[in-house]
C-alpha cells in the first residue's frame, strides 16, 4: 500500500453533457468533461471561452463614474492641471500605476506616480501624502487599485480642495468614500458586465474610455497585474490574460525583456506561469523590502542599459526577499515545533520581533504547506506594542468569519475565507490564539488536516494524446476558477522506474495500461523509488504536458501524488545494504519481525530504528495483528505455519522479504525416490559399505555429494533398514517395510526444503502468490 498525500477530491463531469459539448464543437472528451466540470456546459459559451480572438471588450462607459471621469480628466489636460497616480506597492498596484501614468502622457496630461512605502506609510491613501501632493501644485489625484475604503483621506482631499478619482476593485464597505467619481465595477447598482476585474482591469477600462481602444502596450502589463492578483480568469479578465500574453510574447518594452532575461525566461515561451512565477514575484519583491518605485521605472524606462541595471537590481531584491522569507520560516518552523506543536494547536499563530511585515503573508503560506494547518504570521514592533500580520488558512476553515468572532480583539482586519491581514496589540496575541484554536477545534475534524488535492477528472491511459492535450491547453490561460487541469489515472503498471536529478530525488518512470504507455515525471518523488513495488497497480495524480526533444513531440504525465491501493511485497532476498534499505522504510509503521533470537541475527537489531519482535511459535504469532503495518520479515521461520498464523489477525500495508540465514541446507534437492532404491540396491549387494572410507568416492561417481550419501545412510538407519556402526553400514534383513515419510529426518528435510523452496529460492512472483493467497483468506470472512 502507498497511501497518497493528500485527500483526492474528484469532480465527476456529467457524462451525456460531455458528450453533448464534444461532438458540438468537435473536441475530445477530455476536453468537454473540463467545460462541463467549470460550468460551462452550453456550446455558445464554451466557443466564446475557447476561442478568445473572437470576443471584444466591453463598452467602458457602463462602468459607473467613467464619464464623470473622463470629463474631470480631460479638464485637467486642457488646463495643464497638475495630475498624480496614486497606487499601490504589489504588482497589482504597479502595473496599475503605470497603466494610467502612461495614458495620461500619451494625452498630453502632466502628471506623475506616487506609491506609499509599505513600511513608512502602510497601505492605502494616506492624509500626509494628500498634503504633500497638494504643496506640490497637484490638483487632481487618482487612485489605481486601492482607495475604496479611504472614507477619511477623501473628505481630507475635500477638505484641501483636490478633486479625488477613486479606481478600484476591492471589497467597498457600507460605507463610500465621497470621491468625485468613483470607478468601480461592483458598487450597488453597477450594469458593467463584468465585476471581477483587477486595480490594473479598471485602470485598463478608464484608458480604454480616454483613448476609445484598449492599446496593446496596456494589454501585456493588465495581463501581468491581473494574473497577479489572482483574480476569476473568466470573462473580461480571461480576455485580458490571453490577449496581453500575446503581446507579451513580442513585448517591445526594455523593462520586460530585462526582467525575463533576468530570470532566465524565454519571451517565445511564455506563459501564465511565466508570470506567476517569475515576473510577478519579482515586481512584488520590491514594495516588499522597499519602495515601489523601481519597478514603476522598470515597466516605463525604454533604455534598454537602464532596463538591464533595473531588472539586475531587482532580480536581487528577489533574492534578498527569498533569502529573508526561507529565514523567518525557519524560525517559525522552529517555534511552532518547539512551543505550538500542530497536534494540539490545529490553527498557528507565531509572533516575532525583527520579522518583516513585506513577506509575512508568504511565510504563512509556507506553514501552511509544511503543516497543513491555518497560519498567521505577525510582527511585533520594536517596542513590543503592537502587532501586525497575515494569515492563510485550509478548506474548512473560514478565516474571515472566524476572525470576526474574534473582532473585539483586532482593530483593523480585513480578508476573505482564505487569507486575511490584521492588526492588534501584542498583549493579544495569547488570547487571539487561544480563541481560534477553540473555534478550530469545535470546527475542524482529523480529515480537515489532510491536504486536499482538487481533481478535475478521471480518465484512461488511452485517451492521453497530442491532441487532447492540445485541446485541453485551449482552456489556458489558467488560473483563479480555472486551474490548470488536474488528471487522475488509475489501475496502472510501472514498467521502468528510475531515479534521476543531481541528488537523485527526483523520478522518471514508464507508465502503462492495456497496451498504451506514457512518460511520466515527478519532481521532488524521488523517494517513491523504494515504495512502490514491482507489480503494483497504481493510481495517479498530476498534469498533462506535451515533452518536446529534438523536434519529437509526445504526451507527458508531470506528477503531483500517487497511491497504491493494495498491499505490496519487497523482495530483498540476499540484499547486502540491509541497514540502508531498512533506514529508508517509515518508522513508524516498521516492525521487524524475527523467528530466532535477534542477538544471534546477521545485523545487530540496535543498529535499526522501528520495533521489534521475536515470534518463537505459532502461537506466538497467532497473537500479533500486522494490520496496516509494514512488517519486515529478517529471518526465516522454523515452519510455514508460523507465517501463516501471523498474517491470519491482519494484513499489513507492505511486506518486507529478507529471509536472512546464517545456514543454507546442505543441498539444494532432496534425493528421489529413484535415489533411494538404488542406494539400498547397492548396499544389498555389498552387504556392508564403509561410509567413512568409500562415501566419498560413491558420491562422486553417482554425481552426488557426501551430505546426500550420508543423509539417505541416516534415513535408512530410522527405518530401520541398515544399522551403522563405526561408520560402517550394513542391511538389516529382518526390517520390515515402511515409507520413507515414516522418518524423522526424511520429514523434516522436506519440510524444510519445501519452506526454503518457497521462500528462499522462489520467484518474486512466487512469493508474491503465496503471500497474496493467505492475506486473502485472513481477509476472507468467515461464515457462521
Amino acid at each position: 500500500m502507498l497511501k497518497p498525500k493528500a485527500r483526492w477530491n474528484v469532480t465527476g463531469a456529467d457524462a451525456q453533457r460531455s458528450k453533448v459539448l464534444a461532438e458540438s464543437l468537435n473536441i475530445s472528451i477530455l476536453a468537454a468533461s473540463l467545460l462541463v466540470n467549470r460550468g460551462i456546459d452550453e456550446p455558445e459559451s464554451a466557443k466564446a471561452f475557447l476561442y478568445m480572438d473572437r470576443q471584444s471588450f466591453h463598452d467602458p462607459f457602463l462602468m459607473n463614474g467613467m464619464e464623470m471621469t473622463v470629463d474631470r480628466i480631460n479638464e485637467a489636460i486642457i488646463k495643464k492641471e497638475k495630475i498624480c497616480v496614486y497606487g499601490d506597492y504589489d504588482a497589482d498596484g504597479v502595473t496599475s500605476t503605470v497603466v494610467m501614468l502612461e495614458t495620461l502622457k500619451q494625452l498630453g496630461a502632466d502628471a506623475d506616480f506616487y506609491i506609499p512605502n509599505r513600511f513608512t506609510e502602510g497601505y492605502g491613501p494616506n492624509n500626509p501624502a494628500f498634503l504633500k501632493l497638494k504643496e506640490s501644485g497637484v490638483s487632481l489625484i487618482i487612485t489605481v487599485d486601492t482607495g475604496i475604503s479611504a472614507v477619511n483621506e477623501a473628505a481630507y482631499a475635500k477638505e484641501i480642495d483636490v478633486d479625488l478619482i477613486i479606481t478600484d476593485h476591492h471589497e467597498a464597505g457600507p460605507v463610500l468614500p465621497e470621491a468625485l467619481a468613483i470607478v468601480h465595477p461592483k458598487l450597488p447598482g453597477s450594469i458593467y458586465p463584468f465585476k471581477e476585474l483587477a486595480g490594473v482591469g479598471v485602470a485598463l477600462k478608464v484608458s480604454h474610455a480616454l483613448l476609445s481602444t484598449v492599446q496593446d502596450s496596456f494589454l501585456e502589463l493588465a495581463a501581468i497585474g491581473t494574473i497577479a492578483d489572482l483574480v476569476s480568469l473568466h470573462g473580461e479578465n480571461r480576455l485580458i490574460a490571453y490577449k496581453g500574453i500575446d503581446r507579451l510574447k513580442k513585448t517591445k518594452r526594455p523593462g520586460i525583456k530585462a526582467l525575463l532575461k533576468a530570470a532566465s525566461s524565454k519571451e517565445g515561451e511564455l506563459t501564465e506561469e511565466t508570470i506567476g512565477f517569475a515576473i510577478a514575484p519579482r515586481i512584488n519583491a520590491v514594495g516588499r523590502l522597499q519602495s515601489a518605485d523601481p519597478a514603476v521605472e522598470l515597466l516605463r524606462t525604454s533604455d534598454p542599459v537602464r532596463a538591464d541595471e533595473l531588472a539586475l537590481s531587482i532580480d536581487s531584491l528577489n533574492r534578498e526577499r527569498q533569502k529573508i522569507v526561507q529565514d523567518i520560516a525557519l524560525e517559525a518552523i522552529e517555534m511552532t515545533e518547539k512551543l505550538y506543536p500542530p497536534e494540539e494547536y490545529p490553527v498557528l499563530v507565531l509572533a516575532g520581533t525583527g520579522w518583516n511585515p513585506g513577506v509575512v503573508g508568504i511565510v504563512a503560506s509556507k506553514l501552511v504547506e509544511k503543516f497543513y494547518r491555518p497560519a498567521i504570521i505577525l510582527c511585533l514592533d520594536e517596542e513590543g506594542v503592537k502587532a501586525k500580520g497575515s494569515a492563510r488558512s485550509i478548506a474548512g476553515f473560514d478565516l474571515f468569519k472566524n476572525l470576526s468572532e474574534c473582532r473585539d480583539l483586532l482593530p483593523h482586519f480585513g480578508g476573505h475565507p482564505m487569507a486575511a491581514g490584521m492588526t492588534l496589540a501584542a498583549e493579544d496575541v495569547d488570547e487571539l490564539r487561544e480563541r481560534l484554536n477553540a473555534l478550530a477545534k469545535e470546527q475542524l475534524t482529523e480529515e480537515d488536516f489532510i491536504p486536499l488535492t482538487k481533481v478535475d477528472l478521471s480518465c484512461q491511459l488511452e485517451d492521453v494524446t497530442l491532441e487532447s492535450i492540445e485541446e485541453m491547453n485551449l482552456l489556458a490561460p489558467f488560473g483563479m476558477n480555472n486551474p490548470k487541469p488536474v488528471i487522475m489515472i488509475e489501475d496502472l503498471s510501472v514498467s521502468g522506474m528510475r531515479k534521476i536529478g543531481s541528488n537523485q530525488n527526483h523520478l522518471k518512470l514508464t507508465l502503462e495500461q492495456e497496451m498504451t504507455k506514457l512518460d511520466c515525471v515527478g519532481f521532488g518523488f524521488g523517494y517513491l523509488h523504494d515504495e512502490i513495488s514491482p507489480v503494483s497497480k497504481v493510481a495517479v495524480v498530476g498534469q498533462l504536458s506535451v515533452n518536446e526533444w529534438n523536434n519529437f513531440r509526445k504526451p507527458q504525465f508531470m506528477l503531483q501524488d500517487a497511491a497504491v491501493q493494495d498491499w505490496q511485497l519487497f523482495d530483498h532476498r540476499g540484499a547486502r545494504q540491509i541497514k540502508s534499505i531498512l533506514d529508508r522504510v517509515p518508522s513508524d509503521k516498521k516492525l521487524l519481525i524475527y523467528f530466532r533470537d535477534p542477538a544471534a541475527s546477521e545485523i545487530s537489531a540496535a543498529e535499526i530504528t522501528g520495533e521489534h519482535i521475536y515470534i518463537k511459535n505459532s502461537k506466538t504469532a497467532a497473537s500479533i495483528s500486522l494490520e496496516g503495518r509494514y512488517a519486515v520479515f529478517m529471518d526465516v521461520p522454523s515452519d510455514l505455519e508460523m507465517l501463516t498464523a501471523l498474517l491470519s489477525r491482519g494484513v499489513p500495508e507492505r511486506i518486507y522479504a529478507f529471509f536472512l540465514q546464517t545456514e543454507t541446507h546442505f543441498f539444494s534437492t532432496i534425493p528421489t525416490r529413484e535415489h533411494f532404491k538404488w542406494f539400498y540396491g547397492f548396499l544389498l549387494k555389498r552387504d556392508m559399505f564403509d561410509l567413512k572410507k568409500h562415501g566419498a568416492e560413491l558420491a562422486k561417481y553417482k554425481g552426488w555429494t557426501s551430505d546426500t550419501i550420508n543423509f539417505m545412510s541416516e534415513v535408512f538407519f530410522e527405518l530401520d533398514f541398515v544399522t551403522i556402526k563405526n561408520g560402517l553400514i550394513s542391511i538389516n534383513r529382518n526390517g520390515s517395510k515402511r515409507d520413507l515419510s515414516e522418518s524423522i529426518a526424511y520429514k523434516q528435510k522436506t519440510e524444510q526444503m519445501e519452506l526454503e523452496n518457497r521462500l528462499l529460492y522462489s520467484s518474486y512472483r512466487e512469493l508474491l502468490e503465496w503471500f497474496d493467497e493467505r492475506i486473502k483468506s485472513a481477509r476472507t470472512p468467515v461464515q457462521v
